[in-house]
């Protein structure tokens, strides 16, 4: 079968598998405005309220994309009794999403992320300020309900997805028990906020340049140096892979017992929005192996949905539609 026809296949198969996201569930809340005055009491600019919007973050987003792929997804996480996790909720049900062992802590504040974007009525909003409410999971009691959701769901998917950002859903015991659970030959892929080696073996992960370059103590610039840092964590992790997201660079893959391959950006590296592209990369690498794809195919397939989603403003999520259309675009994928 040629590259592409499988490529297309494995797109088409995404509606067949059943993944399961282990993560921090963040909200992220965009306030769009249009300027209106410098104010009296301070240097600053105010703006002339418009709308809200509420869209998945984090591994919410991860998520979403899973879901707009396609695929089917049960999460395992942990938001507040409050307004940011009723409506994280609601939006992930009304995709699709199984929530039923999403652990709903009274007095926990739900990861949100807000972004305040000013422009012009008819203008691209740009964003002028953020700030972050956030809390830390640490209880014991919540943690001990994660663990048995992750016993309880892992025999029963195709692969695994692993979205931590630091907010304590996701820790060592948490990755161990889920791969105790998980069937032979089903894999994890881990995303982590430079705390990757701490989690303990995975099978598969997804570290940008920064996040490598913490690992390897120096900032890898060219292909060698990228590769050459890449197979290092891999070998800590004990992975079978690593998949190095480079941005405008595109990404580069090491495979044990493989020679390194590097994937240049899919599109123009002139990007709308980076937000939540890694979390794309991640949905979309993980729904691939969950869809029997190789290591290889998965690679190719995040890379041109990491290559679209950066083309849309805010976080955003990509459709089977528009990766068959980068797969036939896409000048590295061969016919």
């Amino acid at each position: 079968m040629r590259e592409k026809d499988r490529l297309h296949h494995l797109i088409d198969s995404f509606r067949n598998c059943r993944v399961l996201l282990y993560g921090d569930l963040v909200l992220d809340r965009f306030i769009l405005g249009s300027p209106k005055r410098i104010s009296r009491e301070a240097p600053v600019l105010i703006l002339r309220f418009e709308e809200q919007k509420d869209v998945p973050g984090g591994g919410a987003n991860a998520m979403a994309n899973i879901l707009s792929l396609g695929g089917q997804v049960v999460a395992v996480g942990v938001v507040g009794d409050d307004e940011p996790g009723e409506v994280l909720r609601e939006t992930l049900r009304q995709k699709g999403g199984e929530l039923s062992h999403v652990v709903v802590v009274p007095g926990f504040r739900t990861v949100t992320k807000v972004r305040i974007l000013a422009g012009g009525p008819s203008a691209l909003k740009h964003q002028v300020a953020r700030y972050d409410i956030e809390d830390h999971v640490s209880n014991g009691k919540v943690r001990n309900q994660l663990l048995a959701a992750l016993a309880a769901l892992a025999p029963a998917v195709q692969a695994a997805a692993i979205s931590d950002y630091g907010y304590g859903t996701v820790f060592p015991e948490g990755v161990h028990v889920l791969r105790q659970h998980l069937p032979p030959g089903v894999l994890a892929v881990a995303d982590s906020r430079f705390a990757l080696p701490a989690l303990g073996p995975v099978d598969g992960a997804t570290p940008n340049l920064e996040e490598l370059s913490a690992h390897a103590g120096q900032f890898p610039q060219t292909d060698r140096q990228v590769a050459e840092a890449a197979e290092s964590l891999r070998r800590k992790l004990r992975a079978r892979f690593l998949v190095a997201t480079r941005g405008s660079q595109g990404l580069t893959l090491v495979e044990r017992g493989m020679p390194p391959y590097h994937l240049p950006v899919f599109g123009t590296d002139q990007v709308a929005d980076v937000t939540g592209a890694g979390d794309t990369v991640l949905a979309t690498l993980t729904l691939t192996l969950a869809a029997g794809g190789t290591p290889r195919q998965a690679a190719i397939l995040a890379n041109l949905a990491g290559g679209i989603v950066v083309m849309k403003a805010g976080t955003a999520t990509v459709s089977p539609d528009e990766l068959h259309a980068a797969v036939d675009a896409a000048p590295f994928v061969h016919d």
